[in-house]
């Protein structure tokens, strides 16, 4: 396991690292710092570079000139001690987590630039970058693999640390020594650079924490909303019942009157009289008739008021017979013959409040009769219409004496209170998946911001953004 933090925000910690001991050290004149990769590679990466000017005042940043740990970097097989290559101060400290300084390059065995190109600059000293396992968590894991020398060894296995990155400052010839104050400076800010990456590490790691949980409860929001959702959608047959219960009520009102004024169901007869004029066309357009024959049917079995039965003519059979008169090129005569019917048919559809029918039921009195015959014929909005609370009350009155009269107002009480429910359900439901949405929105912008951060809290690299006063 290695630091794995943003780009940006590790830039900006390594320069700031290395502008502090630009302050620190005044002969110091160029500094490296090395990201050590996730175990077993080893892997290790330049992150970024600095060279002060001769005056001290300006910072050049990148990477400058070609280096064999140029990203995509060099894995531990490439760099670590070996017979019959040049050994590399970056073995030696990943290997041995210690420090290495190159006070006399000259005699230098793993100075590798004045091995290949003597006469190269080589004063320098270079720092791991220590973070305790335990830190990482890495105690946690027994298949953690550590790599091994070229003798067959595995490295770190008895040290309480891991090696994240690797610090390397050039001084001027001659003014770096081993256990020099430099070098305890370096090593100090080194340790200081570790717990800093330490802290980036954590913080993303809370960060990655927080996000897979909130992912995690939206995620349970969302079952649980389709889940709702499926069963809010399912309630609008609520509405559909409630229809239901009171058609069954207009039916039930409908034949009380018949049978009290002893008439004939207009509706009945006059679709009955439509559909023997439908016989005449049967022949040569049977498709059409026998789609007409059965919608007579269905409107006859029907009960709805009277604006919704109207509707229902006019759409189901009215439309329907203009097709079936253009096919049969009907004359005059047939189409004025079918209107008329027609019209007889709409003319109908409210036969139960009219007063021709209901002033046959002597009984129940006036002011209610006309309550109830303009709640069972009243176009219904929906389950918060006031008609079917007043529906619910009238019924309780025993003068209506329709037949099944309680079971229909316990049956509307029921399925009022259900619809009250599914609505409160569904409020509820809504009211939690945006709460789960406005804090995952805030969480994402606090996260962007401390991104942000990272990418704005330091300059930008050139050779004239970055300044350090004298």
């Amino acid at each position: 396991m290695s630091i794995e933090i943003e780009e940006a925000v590790l830039k900006k910690a390594c320069k700031e690292m290395i502008e502090t001991i630009f302050l620190c050290l005044p002969n110091a004149c160029k500094g490296t710092i090395y990201r050590v990769g996730d175990l077993p590679e080893l892997r290790v990466e330049g992150i970024t570079s600095g060279i002060i000017d001769d005056y001290r005042e300006r910072i050049e940043w990148g990477l400058v000139g070609a280096s064999d740990y140029d990203p995509p970097g060099k894995p531990w097989s490439l760099y670590r001690d070996e017979p019959d290559r040049p050994l590399e101060a970056m073995g030696w400290c990943v290997e041995r987590q210690k420090s290495w300084t190159s006070e006399d390059p000259e005699n230098d065995s793993r100075s590798v630039r004045l091995q290949l190109a003597p006469g190269s600059e080589g004063f320098q000293h270079m720092e791991p970058v220590l973070v305790r396992k335990a830190d990482l968590n890495l105690d946690m894991y027994s298949s953690v693999i550590y790599p091994k020398n070229y003798s067959g060894h595995v490295i770190w296995s008895d040290s309480d640390y891991v090696v994240v990155a690797v610090v390397k400052i050039y001084f001027r010839p001659y003014t770096i020594r081993m256990n020099s104050h430099e070098t305890r400076v370096i090593k100090r800010l080194s340790r200081s650079l570790g717990t800093e990456l330490l802290s980036y590490q954590l913080r993303q790691d809370s960060m990655k924490a927080m996000q897979d949980i909130s992912r995690d409860r939206l995620n349970a929001c969302n079952i649980i909303a389709d889940s709702l959702r499926n069963a809010i959608t399912k309630s609008g047959m609520i509405f559909t019942l409630a229809k239901k219960e009171i058609a069954y009520l207009r039916e039930q009102w409908e034949l009380l009157i018949l049978e009290a004024s002893g008439m004939e169901n207009p509706r009945e007869k006059a679709i009955v009289k439509l559909d023997r004029l439908l016989s005449e066309f049967s022949i040569k357009n049977k498709d059409a008739a026998r789609e007409l024959h059965l919608a007579h049917g269905r409107l006859m079995e029907l009960s709805l008021p009277p604006l919704q039965g109207e509707k229902w003519l006019r759409m189901q059979v009215e439309e329907k017979w203009d097709e079936l008169l253009d096919l049969a090129g009907a004359d005059y005569e047939i189409r004025g013959r079918v209107k008329e019917m027609i019209d007889e048919i709409r003319n109908a559809l409210g036969f139960g409040c009219c007063p021709e029918f209901t002033n046959s039921l002597r009984n129940m009195p006036e002011v209610l009769k006309e309550r109830w015959v303009s709640l069972i014929y009243k176009e219904i909005e929906g389950m918060k219409d006031p008609a079917i609370d007043q529906l619910v009350s009238i019924l309780e009155n025993p003068e209506i004496n329709i037949p099944g009269q309680e079971k229909s107002r316990k049956a509307l009480l029921q399925l009022k209170a259900l619809a009250e429910t599914m609505g409160q359900l569904e409020r509820n439901t809504n009211f939690l998946i945006n709460q789960v949405l406005m804090v995952n929105s805030g969480k994402e912008s606090r996260e962007k911001q401390y991104i942000n951060r990272g990418e704005n809290g330091h300059k930008a690299m050139s050779v004239t953004e970055s300044f350090i006063p004298v």
